[in-house]
This record gives structure tokens, sequence and C-alpha cells, in this order.
């Protein structure tokens, strides 16, 4: 399968094409990237997203009836292409427990353009991969946070192994689906101390490791500055044992910085919303479950666009809505935290998919 790397599109946009100005919000920062959650569920209970604390006890999912559908999912994704969206990226909660989302992958790869990504706990993912690419998916990113089995059970609070997570991961790269993406989400005192474990496991391996400093998303992660493991301390720990370089980025609005082993034996990036805020360069909007718009991973509300989409809206008027909400965003959340700013409610990781 060949992959649609995200810079092909760079020099191609629709709007240009349409004699359009690009869309752009108050800060300049186009529109490029749509997130999809297509279920707010998940077989995992990480203490950082979906804790069973909060979520086990008296919690109400959604019903199908308030999912929107596979073609309301498709329509809406069409609209965001016609607007300058490049690529987008299928999550949850975890997204291989919605019913035959090969089928959604399946009709999102007819959109001329889009680069298809998903991103996964990994342990469906043996059994899914095949029908995944078959789909049209181009790859896929896998959630790993330790490799020591005790931890990584402490973490994801599921009694699971780390190898039916590496069983996924082998099984998306046999399918097609590589690069794979891995991210640890690093948090002081609870897994730091497999961060060279990890660089070590997937050297030469071809796929991607990605460390991501622990975030203050939503407010059931229990959040405080000294969990977080600044990203060039996760470089430097590695760099002792497996020097590196620095690598320039993709693209523009990429999140992770990019380094590479001196001897050649792959890459890594880190991914530093805290110490080292990207916000500049955010070119993202957030689809939820039941079709609101988040125009920023930290938001406290979203706008409902399944109402407009169900009252028969036209295309014309959606992408009027659309262009109105992104013209008036001006999220920097990470850039302003604060101690004032953290103790906002936010909307729930497991909700928006990260």
């Amino acid at each position: 399968m060949v992959v649609c790397p995200v810079t092909t599109r760079q020099n191609s946009d629709p709007m240009a094409a349409n004699n359009e100005s690009p869309l752009v919000d108050t800060l300049g920062r186009p529109i490029r990237d749509l997130r999809i959650s297509v279920t707010d569920r998940c077989n995992f209970r990480c203490e950082y997203c979906m804790p069973r604390s909060v979520f086990d006890k008296d919690y109400q999912f959604l019903s199908r009836a308030e999912l929107l559908s596979f073609e309301e999912l498709v329509r809406v994704a069409r609209i965001f292409n016609e607007l300058g969206v490049q690529k987008v990226r299928i999550t949850g909660g975890e997204p291989l427990l919605r019913r035959n989302v090969d089928k959604l992958v399946g009709a999102l790869a007819k959109i001329e353009g889009l680069e298809l990504t998903l991103t996964s706990n990994g342990v469906l993912m043996t059994r899914m991969a095949p029908k995944l690419a078959a789909a049209g998916l181009h790859r896929v990113t896998v959630s790993l946070d330790a490799l020591d089995d005790a931890t990584f059970k402490k973490i994801a609070d599921v009694d699971l192994s780390v190898e039916d997570v590496i069983k996924g991961i082998d099984a998306a790269r046999d399918a097609g689906l590589a690069p794979v993406k891995v991210n640890m989400v690093v948090k002081r005192g609870v897994n730091d101390d497999q961060i060279v474990a990890m660089a070590e496991r997937f050297r030469g391996t071809g796929h991607i490791l990605r460390f991501i400093e622990f975030m203050d998303v939503g407010s059931s992660n229990g959040w405080r500055m000294d969990d977080v493991v600044p990203s060039q301390e996760v470089i430097d720990r590695i760099n002792a044992k497996f020097p590196l370089e620095p690598v320039e980025r993709n693209y523009t609005g990429e999140v992770a910085e990019r380094w590479q082993y001196v001897d050649g034996a792959g890459e890594i990036g880190v991914i530093s919303s805290v110490t080292q805020a990207f916000c500049r360069d955010c070119s993202r909007i957030r689809l939820s479950t039941e079709g609101k718009l988040f125009t920023c991973l930290f938001a406290t509300e979203g706008f409902d666009l399944r109402s407009p989409l169900r009252a028969g809206a036209s295309d014309a008027e959606l992408i009027d809505m659309i262009r109105t909400l992104w013209r008036k965003r001006s999220d920097r959340y990470s850039e302003i935290r604060t101690s004032n700013t953290r103790p906002m409610k936010r909307i729930e990781m497991s909700y928006i998919g990260g």
C-alpha cells in the first residue's frame, strides 16, 4: 500500500483552486486536520483518559441514535475537505469498537486527496488491520505507555498484556499500515523509568516512537505539573544511551519535534504541549461522536453541528457555519496555561479522542 504523505498537498489548496481565500482563524492559522471521534466507549480505562473511578460509576454512554451515522460523518468530511482539510484521523474512545468501522474508512478513502489515519490502543488490530488496509486506511497510531506488564496494567487498568498491543502493532505493519506511530504518554513516577526501554525496543523496527507530555486535558485525570516529564528530559535520557540528532519538521503545524538516531536506527518524536506549546501552528478541529465541533483540545464547549445536519441544512449552509466558527477561533490554551486556567472544566480526552 502506498502511504499518502502529508506533504503531497501542501501546495494544492482547494480554496485557491476555487479562487477563494484560504480559511484561517483570528491568528492566521489555516484549517488542515479533522479528527473524527466515532465512539465514546473504550475497552481500556487509562488513568489519564478514561479512569474507571469516573467512567464506570453511573456514567451514561451515548445511545446509538445520538451517534453520527457513517453517512453523516462522510458528508461532514467531504465538506471539510472542500474547506481545506487534508488529513482525517479516526479516533474514539477506541474506534475499533465502532461496528463496521472499516466501512467508514472505505467511504472516507473515496474523498480525493485525504490522508486517512486512525488512533487505537491496538488490541483489536490483529483482526481489524487487514480490513482497514483493504478499505484504504493509510496508517495507524497505537498507544503503548510501558513495556513492563505491571506498569502497563496499572496505567491501562485492564487485564491484558503488553504483548496484546505488540501483536496489534505487528498486525498493522504486516497489513501495510506503516510506519506505525507508537505513542507513549509519560508521567513522572509512573512510567518514566520505561523511556529508554521503549526507545531500545522500537529502534530499528521502522516504527516511530513518540513521547507525549502528560497533559491537563479534561478534569478527571488528576493532572499536576509535578507529574510532567519535560520532553527535553526525555531526549536527554535517550541521547545518553543512543545518540540523537534533530530532524526538520515534515510540515508546518506538525505537533511532534523529530529526532533521529545518529547510527541510522530510525527516529523518535516528542510532543511538548505543556513545556513548549505549539498553539501558533495548530490547524486541527475535532468532531465529537455525537456531532459537536471543538476548535481546541482544551475547549470547554463545542458547536452543535448535528442539529442543523439532521434538520436538513444544505452543504452551503453547513460550510458557512464552519467558516464562521473557524474565523472566530482564537484558542491557544497551552500558551496561556496558568494556575487560573487549569481548574476550568474541559472536555475529557476519552470524549474527543485527543
